[in-house]
């Protein structure tokens, strides 16, 4: 299935895959999640990062769709890792970013034939948060909480001490006009409780979906991020009642709750 930005735009669960393990790419699509990675950074050793390129060109040589996570710009290896993702036209997600500009050169380099999500982990880029979601290319962004959590210092599951990085990419993102960003991950593979947790928090803070680090995960990143049956009765019931002002439950129907049950019936998908 080809990763549409349309698709890539409302996607919940997103499976990392590690580039060097080619043996697990059809079972990360199988999965459930919405969209699959194949990670050439973190996941691969420096001494497997050419096999590990090589492996996600012949996945998508031979049809197969991936979002493509590249090694960070300025790297050796960035250069080839580009040029996999611009052959086959697929989606990328830059690491580190921070600096506009160089997301507007990777547009160029690509020919624009590659949707960008820039991966947010840095101080630099929270704080220059719209700049990036502005950006030419960029179709939504994603957080990276434990990168961002080790430059501050604070734990990577401290929900009170991310709680400023996350709320900054969630308004910088509604401010450039993309849809929510996606939200980091939660590094507690089996610990479901700490996942829905996470979840929890995410959604109430803006976000509309998750990076996943295993299979395990994905059932309950989709269905966390899926509106809940109280939510879609809400949205209906606001939008029966028809354009004008009125009261429903007690609680005053306008257009700013008209839009947001809109959001909530397009987010059933």
């Amino acid at each position: 299935m080809t990763y549409f930005p349309s698709r890539l735009q409302t996607a919940r669960g997103f499976l990392f895959v590690p580039g060097d393990r080619p043996d697990r790419f059809a079972k990360a699509a199988a999965s459930g999640a919405d969209a699959v990675i194949v990670d050439l950074e973190d996941a691969v050793a420096a001494s497997d990062k050419d096999r590990a390129r090589a492996h996600a060109a012949e996945w998508f040589a031979a049809g197969g769709s991936a979002v493509l996570r590249v090694n960070p710009p300025g790297t050796t290896w960035f250069g080839a890792d580009l040029e996999v993702a611009a052959r086959h036209g697929v989606p990328v997600m830059v690491p580190k970013s921070e600096d506009p500009a160089v997301l507007t050169d990777i547009g160029r380099l690509t020919g624009g034939a590659c949707p960008l999500i820039p991966l947010v982990e840095t101080a630099a880029g929270i704080e220059g948060a719209a700049a990036v979601c502005a950006a030419p290319g960029v179709i939504r962004v994603a957080f990276g909480n434990a990168d961002y959590s080790a430059q501050l210092g604070v734990a990577h599951d401290d929900h009170l001490a991310l709680a400023y990085a996350r709320s900054r990419l969630v308004s910088a993102s509604a401010a450039a006009g993309l849809c929510p960003p996606v939200d980091g991950v939660t590094t507690s593979v089996r610990d479901l409780d700490a996942l829905t947790a996470d979840v929890t928090h995410a959604r109430r803070l803006g976000f509309s979906g998750k990076l996943c680090i295993h299979p395990a995960q994905v059932d309950g990143v989709q269905t966390g991020f899926a509106p809940s049956e109280d939510e879609l009765r809400w949205a209906r019931s606001v939008l029966a009642a028809g354009e004008s002002v009125t009261v429903i439950d007690g609680q005053m129907i306008d257009k700013p709750v008209l839009d947001r049950a809109r959001r909530v019936l397009a987010a059933e998908g």
